[in-house]
């Protein structure tokens, strides 16, 4: 198949959901064409293996807005004709379902090609953006015209279903994890060091309660040594320094800032630390997994769809400091403990979360869109 694949190219889930599902249909031998105004980065140093499209927006002085919607319609119409595209699967419903939908008629209108189009729900393009009334009425409406919708967890389902009025089906499929990128060390000895490293991995939004994670820290310090390790950058970053700094416990707390080689600051940490008041996935927390991890994590949106308390990690009830405390002192003191939710964790992930694995559903799915009955051009 010749696959369209729309989204956003900043660290964040969609971005990389849709690079690795790409690579992945790319094993299995479909031509793969991703389209973003830069280069999404989990694509980078692989050029050799797909078709990217950027998509230009020019600025001009009475646009207040760049009108991106517009330009990502009007070039996924274009390649789709170049190159006889089968499907675009847009990542993120704003505005990239509709954008889709856009191309869909262009492709009806010039080519007389009745243009499928995939979208899959990412999380807060459904409960946070797209339910602010200026976008809730197209966000339904691009819903229920597309050809087919995934959600990325049972829980994003019901809340689109509770949010919006969608008269069509809603297929669950979980997120792609490389498991030959996010992997335990080779041969890793039973790690004595001290002190523990516990990784948060954050874009820094308020959703993240990075706060949360450095309280945790200060109440874990009195029971063993441990430090905080921060990935990523954004909005409350300063907000995680003010209340490191207010607990006495900054020198405690490391800030690295966006990373590329994730896996490898995984594979050097000893227990990742999730603390978002909701999550429909938790990509970092799969890839934690994947890496040999065990995971303290609050009991939200789609995370018990991922990890299952007491088996890979524990969840805790969110705002729980005193809990996640004790769940993550109880692991980290504990090496046979450890070791075994963290052999646990890696076979979860192999076993309904590896990149193939998912690759085949959406493959499938496609194939059902193609074999359908098409609606035709109007």
């Amino acid at each position: 198949m010749k696959i369209g694949m729309v989204c956003y190219p900043s660290i964040g889930g969609s971005g990389i959901v849709a690079s690795e599902l790409g690579k992945g249909l790319m094993d299995r031998g479909h031509e793969i064409h991703f389209f973003s105004y830069d280069l999404p980065h989990r694509l980078a140093g692989d050029e050799r293996r797909y078709h990217f499209h950027h998509v230009d927006v020019p600025l001009y002085p009475v646009f207040r807005f760049p009108p991106y919607t517009l330009a990502l319609a009007t070039r996924l119409t274009e390649v789709a004709q170049e190159h006889d595209l089968d499907l675009i699967h847009v990542h993120y419903a704003i505005p990239h379902s509709t954008s889709g939908l856009l191309a869909k008629m262009m492709a009806c209108h010039y080519n007389h090609k009745d243009l499928k189009i995939i979208t899959t729900l990412h999380g807060t393009d459904i409960d946070l953006v797209g339910w602010e009334p200026s976008y809730r009425t197209i966000v339904e409406y691009s819903i229920n015209s597309s050809d087919a919708v995934t959600a990325v967890s049972n829980n994003l389902k019901s809340a689109t279903l509770e949010k919006f009025k969608v008269n069509r089906d809603i297929h669950v499929i979980y997120n792609p994890i490389d498991t030959t990128v996010f992997h335990p060390a080779p041969n890793s000895p039973v790690n004595n060091h001290s002190p523990k490293t516990i990784l948060h991995v954050s874009n820094f939004r308020p959703v993240k309660r990075v706060q949360d994670a450095v309280k945790v820290l200060d109440l874990a310090r009195n029971h063993l040594p441990v430090r905080l390790v921060f990935l990523g950058d954004g909005p409350d970053r300063d907000l995680a320094e003010k209340t490191a700094r207010q607990l006495g416990v900054l020198d405690r707390v490391v800030f690295e800032g966006s990373v590329q080689n994730i896996e490898e600051r995984l594979r050097q940490a000893d227990l990742l630390l999730s603390t978002s008041s909701n999550e429909s996935f938790g990509m970092s927390i799969a890839e934690a997994m994947a890496s040999g991890l065990p995971v303290v994590a609050y009991r939200v949106g789609g995370i018990p769809e991922v990890i299952e308390d007491g088996i890979q990690g524990r969840l805790v009830g969110p705002g729980c400091f005193c809990e996640a405390a004790r769940a993550v002192v109880q692991i980290l003191s504990n090496p046979v403990l450890h070791r075994q939710l963290g052999k646990q964790a890696r076979e979860r992930i192999e076993q309904h979360f590896r990149s193939d694995l998912i690759a085949r559903q959406y493959e499938e799915l496609y194939q059902s869109v193609l074999n359908g009955k098409s609606q035709g051009c109007h």
